[in-house]
C-alpha cells in the first residue's frame, strides 16, 4: 500500500494512503541501518510504501526517491542532519526585520541549501505593520537585493491580512513549505490562509527578542483551494550539510555567474589573484552581505554547530 507522509511526531508518522485513509506508522528498523546520517530517515512529503498490521497501524517499508528536499545540520547532533521536508513545489522563507530579527546570514544559508537540493524559494517579509521608517527602508533594500538575484519577495502583515491574496494564488495546487525562525508569525499566517486549522500562536520573548516554539512537529495542512502547506517547527540556525568547500559558491547564483570570469578554474574566491568575484564585490555588483554569508559558510568548521 502506497501513500504520502503528512505528519511526523518523532517516532510515529501519519501516512495518507492513495485510497484516502490516514494510518499511523512506524519506520521499519533496517531504515536506520542504511547510510542515512539523519535524525529523521523519513520526512513529511515523502512517498512511502506501508504494510498494515493487526493493530490498525503499519510499518513503513520503502521510500520513493525524492524529487528534492530541504536539509540542515541537526541542532543537537552536529554530525547528523535533519530533513525539514521532501518533494516540495515551493518554499516560503518567512523573514522579519524585527520582532524577532532575521539575519541575512540565516537567509543566505537557507537559500544556499535550497539551491543545493533544487527547492525554489520565495521570501515573505512579515509583520510589515510593526516597522519603523528606517526598518521599512532596510526591508525594501533587502527585497530589491533578493529580487535581483532571483528570489521573489512578498510583503505581508498576517495580523492585518494584507498581501494574503498574492500568497493564496502562489500556493494554489502546490505543496508549499513554510519555514523561518520561531516568532516570525508563521502560525498566524497559516491560520489566516486556512482559518479552520487553528494553529497555536506564541508571544515573543521580551528578554531575548526571539520567538518561542509553538509548532513542535512537521505537518501537512490541506488547502481548501487545492494543495498543501507544510508547517515546520521554527528554526534558530541553519547549519549546512554535505557541501564541499569548492562547490559552495555554486549555490549563490550571482557568485557562480561572476566566477566564470575568474583567472583560475579552481578559484574559491577568498584571496586568489584574478578573482572576478572579489572584484565584483568591491565594485558593488555582488552584495557585501551575500559575500560575507558565503565566507561564513566557507570558514565554518564541520564539527561546529551553527547557532547564531
Amino acid at each position: 500500500m502506497d501513500g504520502l507522509v503528512i505528519k511526523n511526531t518523532g517516532s510515529w508518522y501519519l501516512v495518507r494512503t492513495d485510497e484516502g485513509s490516514d494510518v499511523e506508522c512506524k519506520v521499519k528498523g533496517n531504515f536506520r541501518l542504511k547510510d542515512i546520517r539523519s535524525t529523521n530517515p523519513i520526512a513529511v512529503g515523502d512517498r512511502v510504501t506501508i504494510v498494515p498490521n493487526n493493530e490498525g497501524t503499519a510499518l513503513i517499508t520503502q521510500i520513493e526517491d525524492r524529487r528534492n528536499y530541504i536539509i540542515r545540520r541537526s541542532s543537537n547532533l552536529s554530525k547528523q542532519s535533519h530533513i525539514l521536508a521532501a518533494n516540495i513545489d515551493l518554499c516560503f522563507l518567512i523573514v522579519t526585520i524585527n520582532h524577532p530579527v532575521t539575519s541575512t546570514v540565516f537567509i543566505d544559508r537557507f537559500l544556499a541549501a535550497a539551491e543545493a537540493y533544487r527547492v525554489p524559494v520565495n521570501l515573505i517579509f512579515n509583520k510589515t505593520d510593526l516597522y519603523a521608517e528606517e526598518e521599512i527602508e532596510y526591508m525594501d533594500a533587502l527585497i530589491s537585493l533578493y529580487d535581483y538575484i532571483g528570489y521573489p519577495s512578498i510583503k505581508i502583515s498576517a495580523l492585518h491580512n494584507t498581501g494574503l491574496e498574492i500568497l493564496q494564488e502562489k500556493i494554489k495546487n502546490k505543496i508549499t513549505l513554510f519555514s523561518g525562525h520561531s516568532g516570525v508569525g508563521k502560525s498566524t499566517l497559516i491560520n489566516a490562509l486556512v482559518p479552520d486549522v487553528h494553529l497555536k500562536t506564541g508571544a515573543i520573548s521580551g528578554y531575548h527578542g526571539k520567538g518561542m516554539h509553538t509548532t513542535t512537529f512537521s505537518e501537512m495542512i490541506e488547502l481548501p483551494q487545492g494543495g498543501f502547506i507544510i508547517d515546520t517547527p521554527g528554526i534558530k540556525g541553519f547549519g549546512t550539510v554535505d557541501m564541499e568547500k569548492n562547490e559552495i559558491f555554486h549555490f549563490f547564483p550571482e557568485i557562480f555567474k561572476a566566477s566564470k570570469d575568474c583567472r583560475y578554474n579552481n578559484c574559491i574566491h577568498i584571496n586568489e589573484p584574478g578573482c572576478a568575484v572579489r572584484e565584483a564585490v568591491e565594485n558593488h555588483y555582488i552584495s557585501e552581505s551575500r559575500y560575507k554569508s558565503y565566507m561564513s559558510m566557507m570558514q565554518e568548521d564541520i564539527e561546529e554547530k551553527y547557532r547564531k
